[in-house]
């Protein structure tokens, strides 16, 4: 099978494709055929050696994927060869085939194609971690969205929609307002236009919003917490400005407000109970209608470099995919 490969940190051009051996599966694990992976900027990151997971040097990047079991090893029950699955892992999807634990993958709904259940597992586990299990997004409550047209930010806005948030998202473009509030979005703030922080107490009627879900960082996390309710909560996701923000502790203070770090990968790894009922939670919500992943591209995977260039541009709207051939 083939597989772009990383032998050395840097650009997402030092990619190389090379064969590699498939890999039979051992116990409790299956052998996955993937049709599409799914691209996140913490892949460029980790590919700069950047990241905070820095696997060893050969590596394939890739967190996410969707596909067709080939194989099962001894003890797997859940899985059958042929089935359409879910998969995720710390690296590993920019390929044609993978072979991880049975416990990483789900069945793909019925109603999602390969495309969509690649763009489903970092969006959404990261926003179900964040809003319920570290937030504890309550229905009626006021949620902000940053980065609201991206992968995370538009999983975030779907789903504090399906809680009963009223969600109040923040975009940098016509596209990306059209589409936060086909989501459900109550409020869109262009911050090319309006300052977002005047914004949200206007809406607010000067109290802010309960819950913050920050992806960006820099000085978007700085002013949020000048919009923040008392008693808020401010979910640290990410730093996609490329700035990690001093906090203003007195701000803190002053709102008696909660700073609460995000790390939803680890956060499963470490619980696989919580992450097994949180999957169980949001199947639901999907089968329901209520949670539906959003792809805005796929290219080949011939072509990640440029995939990866137009999540740099951010210009994507939900989720750029590779399609393995």
């Amino acid at each position: 099978m083939r597989a772009l490969v990383v032998n050395e940190l840097g650009t997402p051009d030092i990619m190389r494709m090379e064969e590699k051996p498939s890999v039979p599966p051992g116990p409790e694990e299956i052998r996955v055929r993937i049709r599409a992976a799914g691209l996140n900027f913490p892949d460029i990151l980790m590919i700069a050696g950047k990241y905070q997971h820095k696997p060893p040097l050969p590596f394939t990047p890739g967190m996410e994927g969707a596909g067709e079991v080939l194989e099962v090893g001894s003890g797997v029950t859940e899985f059958s060869p042929g089935d359409r699955v879910v998969v995720h892992a710390k690296n590993g999807m920019y390929a044609q085939e993978t072979t991880l634990p049975a416990a990483w993958a789900i069945k793909l709904p019925q109603a999602w194609n390969f495309a969509e259940g690649a763009a489903f597992w970092s969006a959404y586990c990261t926003a179900w971690v964040a809003l319920v299990e570290r937030g504890g997004l309550q229905a009626g409550e006021t949620l902000l969205v940053h980065g609201a047209a991206g992968g995370v930010g538009l999983a975030a806005v779907e789903l504090g929609v399906a809680l009963g948030a009223e969600v109040i998202a923040v975009v940098g473009s016509d596209e990306k307002a059209a589409a936060v509030a086909d989501k459900g979005a109550a409020h869109v703030i262009d911050h090319r236009q309006e300052t977002f922080r005047d914004k949200v107490l206007e809406i607010t009627d000067g109290r802010g919003v309960d819950v913050v879900y920050d992806p960006v960082g820099g000085d978007v996390l700085f002013q949020s917490m000048r919009c923040i309710a008392w008693g808020g909560r401010l979910l640290v996701i990410g730093f996609a400005s490329g700035t990690i923000p001093d906090v203003p502790a007195n701000y803190a203070l002053l709102k008696s407000c909660s700073l609460i770090g995000v790390r939803a990968g680890e956060y499963a790894r470490r619980d696989p109970a919580a992450s097994a009922r949180m999957i169980t939670a949001m199947l639901k919500l999907a089968a329901e209608g209520k949670l539906h992943p959003t792809v805005h591209q796929t290219m080949p995977l011939t072509e990640a470099v440029a995939a990866l260039e137009v999540i740099s541009s951010r210009g994507v709207i939900g989720k750029m995919i590779l399609e393995v051939a």
